[in-house]
């Protein structure tokens, strides 16, 4: 299948190509989420996730392994670093990781709450693959590479939030393991200022992999399922859920 991209063309394979929805939870994306509890824009969301669910869905009905990967804080955060621990609580004065939220009275991010889970709008069916983090990058204690492997793998679409954030790490660790990252431009958003998303997709495009769009890539499953000649596919059996 042939896509447009940049800085050149891709032709991919289907049966060997991933879906990465990275982050798109209520504490990132509702306004009534951790981000927007300390300030922060979340609005830039609203209109990714009409566009994110249909491709979500197209390349589902392609066959393509769709892995919803999100964070999921331990209850006594044990296992994450000060540097970590203190993303977005510049200040530490405990607005980070873990802190209560005023909307809901739940901590940030933490395990099984409402601000973990998927934001409205996105919905995981039978047959996708859930994984959990506890780091910007989804590969560092984490089953995700494995997945990836036995599901025959090599190419991996990112999107999700933030760009430049959680899915530009988990994009050049794969780059880094020799998976060919693609980011879906109009997949992604950011509660950074603008010059950081410009930045993402500078570097993923010149260092890291390749930049399309999701519109595009639809188009392609479209003409190459109406076109392409019927064939056996082996598919490996998925998991549900994988929990580090």
């Amino acid at each position: 299948m042939s896509v447009p991209a940049a800085p050149q063309r891709l032709t991919l394979d289907l049966a060997r190509t991933a879906l990465i929805v990275v982050d798109m939870q209520n504490d990132f994306c509702s306004s009534q989420g951790w981000l927007a509890s300390i300030g922060l824009d979340v609005s830039g969301v609203d209109r990714l996730i009409p566009s994110l669910a249909a491709t979500v869905s197209e390349l589902r009905a392609a066959e393509v392994p769709i892995i919803w990967l999100t964070w999921a804080s331990r209850p006594d955060r044990a296992n994450i670093p000060p540097n970590v621990l203190h993303a977005y609580d510049i200040a530490g004065e405990g607005g980070g990781i873990g802190a209560l939220l005023p909307s809901t009275g739940t901590p940030a991010l933490e395990e099984g709450s409402w601000g973990a889970a998927l934001v409205d709008g996105l919905e995981p069916k039978p047959g996708d693959i859930h994984v959990t983090k506890q780091r910007m990058s989804g590969f560092f204690d984490t089953p995700l590479d494995s997945v990836l492997r036995n599901l025959r793998v090599d190419t991996v679409l990112f999107a999700g939030v933030n760009a430049d954030q959680c899915v530009l790490a988990t994009l050049t660790d794969a780059a880094c393991l020799g998976y060919d990252a693609v980011l879906l431009e109009d997949g992604v958003a950011t509660t950074s200022p603008e010059f950081c998303l410009r930045a993402t997709l500078y570097n993923v495009e010149r260092c890291f992999g390749f930049v399309a769009r999701g519109t595009d890539l639809l188009t392609a499953v479209r003409d190459s399922t109406t076109t392409a000649p019927d064939r056996e596919v082996s598919t490996p059996v998925r998991c549900t859920t994988y929990t580090a």
